[in-house]
Parts: C-alpha cells; structure tokens; sequence
C-alpha cells in the first residue's frame, strides 16, 4: 500500500514556521529595545522638554519644525543614556530582581550591539538638537548625556551623592526645552530647572527606599544615609519641603499666574505631608504613596505653568 504524501503542504508547514519564527524574534528585538531605551522613562523626559517648550513659546505661534526636532532628537540622546547605563550596568542588572530580565543582563542581546545601537542614537540625537536648534542646545544635551552615563552610573556603586549628580542630567530637559525656543538661558528657565531638580530627590528616594534590598544586591548606595531609617526619612522630607516655595517662585517673578502658584504649592504641601508620614512610620507602603505621588506631580504643575501662561 502507497502513501501519497503531499510536499506542497509539507513546503506551506515549513514557510509557516519560518514566518512564526521571524515574527516572534521581531517582537522579541522590538522589546528588546524598548527595554534597551527605557520607552517609556524615555517618553517622560522629551514630555517635559516639549511642555517647557510650549511654556517658553506661550502666546506665539508654535514652530512644528522646531518641536518635533526638540522630541526626536531628544528622544534620541535619552535612549543613548539608557543603552550606555545599561552597558555599564549589565552585570550588576543580572544580580536584581527588578532588572533581571534586561536584554544585556540575560544575554539576549550582546554589548556589541547595544553600543553601537547607543552610540548610533547619541550622535543623532545631540547632532538634530545642535544644527537644527540651536549650538547651546547642542552642548546641553551632550552634557546630559555624559552626565548621566559616565558620572551618574558609576557613582551609584560608590556614593549616595550620585543622586545629587543625577538630578542634573534629570532637569536638564527642561533648559533644553526653554533654549530651543530662546535660544538662552534665562530666569524663566532656571526656574523650571529648580522645580524638576528638586523634584527628583522625593521621587527617586522614594523608588530607592522600596527597592533598597535589592539596590543592595547590586551594591548600590541609592538612600541618602544609606538605610531606610529616619536619618535618611528626614532628608526625604527636607527636599520635599523645599518644593513648596520654588513651585511658588514662578507666580512671585511674575512668569505664571496665581493659580499655577498655587496648584503648584498644594501639590508640594500634599509631597511635604507624604514624605512627613514616611519620616513617622518609616514604612514601605508610604514610601509607595509618596511614589506614586510624585509621579503625578510634576506633569500636574508643569501643565499648569504652561496653561496659565498662555
């Protein structure tokens, strides 16, 4: 007895396969990347360099050209950042639970090609930013970059203060956003700066003190006193604090008006209450509150300044 056996179907099975596979592997890289560039930390950063844009444009006609130059190429630089701290970081990513699974800590993606990947989008993006804005805005986001691969993730390992150096890089965004559409620094623009500088003590401290285990796994020295005790509770809540009268400041100079002032001195009164509630208790359910909280406040205040600028 013969069996005919149908190669056509065997040739459809076969191709079906080939394309399952490619379609998983290009969902996988696709991931791969996104985790590589930190997407949606990534998308945080260029929001708050295209909303201080709009703030400084307040009142004129918006220059799509120049924003949408202002957000790819500073969404470039920031995905450099995060390739070139991940490189940096990638043994010590495998040792946490929270970053176990990264494409360099599990070897799914080899250093090789997350450095040219990285270097690729550096020289990009500081290049669009530079001749298509303006020269500073170049040198600023060049800075950043240096800042926050090469100062900032090294110091985790050695010292508390890298906090302080990251909040640098963190705020630069800001004088990016301000400097594509003046093409200087001015008052304006350091005071936004101050607002999201100080901003990111109570908001990473607090991710610092939930995730403090395992920050230690990976050696890092993220709290300011190096625990989770109230040495360390009592800073947290020194800079949250200081966020009451700098969120003011734009109202008193007379850049926004007084309603922005105001949203903007509740929502540090709210952080001031939250970080006091952590000195209390000492506790990782308020550090969450006090995270979660952050994360709301600062589009709510800057969305405000722009809104009542216009």
């Amino acid at each position: 007895m013969k069996i005919a056996i149908n190669t056509s179907d065997i040739n459809s099975t076969s191709v079906n396969n080939e394309t399952v596979k490619r379609i998983i592997f290009s969902s996988q890289k696709n991931s791969d990347y996104n985790q590589l560039v930190k997407l949606r930390l990534t998308l945080l950063v260029v929001f708050s360099a295209v909303i201080t844009f709009l703030t400084a444009n307040s009142g004129h006609a918006v220059n799509w050209f120049d924003l949408s130059m202002l957000a790819t190429g500073g969404f470039l630089v920031v995905a450099s950042s995060n390739g070139l701290n991940q490189i940096i970081e990638k043994n010590y990513d495998a040792l946490m639970l929270r970053t176990a699974n990264r494409p360099l800590a599990t070897g799914r993606m080899g250093v090789t090609e997350a450095a040219i990947a990285s270097l690729i989008f550096g020289v990009a993006g500081v290049s669009i930013i530079g001749i298509f804005l303006n020269p500073l805005c170049g040198i600023l986001a060049f800075v950043s970059l240096v800042l926050y691969a090469f100062v900032y993730t090294p110091l985790k390992r050695i010292t508390p203060l890298s906090v302080f150096v990251g909040a640098f890089p963190g705020a630069l965004p800001t004088l990016l956003g301000w400097v594509a559409y003046t093409g200087n620094i001015t008052s304006g623009a350091l005071i936004l700066f101050g607002v999201q500088f100080l901003w990111q003590f109570p908001h990473f401290w607090s991710i610092a003190w939930m995730l403090d285990e395992d920050y230690k796994r990976a050696g890092f020295k993220m709290l300011p006193m190096f625990g989770k005790d109230k040495k360390s509770a009592l800073q947290i809540l020194a800079f949250t604090v200081l966020l009451i009268p700098i969120g003011f400041l734009p109202t008193m100079e007379g850049f926004t008006g007084i309603i922005s002032g105001c949203v903007a001195m509740i929502a540090g009164l709210y952080l001031s209450y939250l970080a006091f509630r952590l000195f209390q208790t000492c506790e990782n359910k308020d550090a969450k509150k006090l995270m979660f909280a952050c994360f709301l406040y600062l589009p709510l205040v800057q969305i405000c300044f722009l809104l009542d600028k216009i």
